[in-house]
C-alpha cells in the first residue's frame, strides 16, 4: 500500500503539478490537505462502500480538502474501471452526495472516447493505478471563480501533452511506477 501511495504522490508531483495539468493541485499539496488512501477490496460492492466511507471522512474532516482513492484490485481492466466509475457516480447520487462531491477519474490505460490509445492526450488522465479523485464541489467552484477561463483547461492539457509527445508522457508515468 505504501508503495502505491508513494508512486501516486510522485505522479501528482512530477506530472500533474509540475506540468500544471491541474492548476489547483499545487496549493493543496503544499498545504498537505490531500489524502491518499489505497482500497484493497477485490469486490466492487466493498470498494463502493469504502468510497462512501471516504466521503464521510471528508464530511468529518474539513482539513482534508480532497482524497485520491487508489484502487489496488478493483478496476484494473479499463472497461471494468469505467463500469465501476459509473456505479460510483450513481451511488454518490443515491447517497445524497450529488452537489457535495464529484469524482475525477484516472487510470493507467485511460483512453478518451474516439481517441487512439497512443494519443498523448490520454495522459491527462493516466495515473500509476486506477484512482478516483474525490473533489469537494464547493471548493472546486470557488477555485474556478478565481481562475481565468477554466473551461479551457482540458483543451490546454490536451494540446500540452500532445506537444510533449507520447514518449515523454510514457517516460514520466513510468518514472513514478519505478519508484
Amino acid at each position: 500500500m505504501e508503495r502505491m501511495i508513494k508512486q501516486t504522490q510522485c505522479w501528482l508531483d512530477s506530472v500533474i503539478i509540475e506540468h500544471n495539468i491541474c492548476p489547483f493541485a499545487k496549493r493543496e499539496r503544499d498545504k498537505g490537505s490531500i489524502r491518499f488512501t489505497v482500497d484493497e477490496s477485490s469486490e466492487f460492492s466493498q470498494a463502493l462502500e469504502n468510497l462512501i466511507l471516504e466521503c464521510e471522512r471528508l464530511d468529518e474532516n474539513a482539513e482534508i480538502e480532497t482524497t485520491l482513492f487508489i484502487l489496488a484490485k478493483v478496476g484494473q481492466d479499463f472497461n471494468d474501471y469505467l463500469d465501476f466509475l459509473d456505479i460510483a457516480n450513481q451511488l454518490l447520487i443515491e447517497q445524497g452526495c450529488e452537489g457535495v462531491y464529484q469524482l475525477a477519474s484516472f487510470h493507467p490505460d485511460y483512453c478518451f472516447a474516439d481517441s487512439n490509445v497512443d494519443d498523448p492526450a490520454n495522459y491527462t488522465n493516466r495515473s500509476p493505478y486506477p484512482t478516483l479523485h474525490i473533489i469537494r464541489e464547493k471548493s472546486l467552484e470557488k477555485a474556478l471563480q478565481s481562475y481565468p477561463e477554466p473551461e479551457l483547461i482540458p483543451e490546454r492539457n490536451i494540446d500540452y501533452c500532445q506537444n510533449l509527445g507520447l514518449e515523454k508522457m510514457q517516460q514520466m508515468l513510468a518514472a513514478c511506477k519505478n519508484k
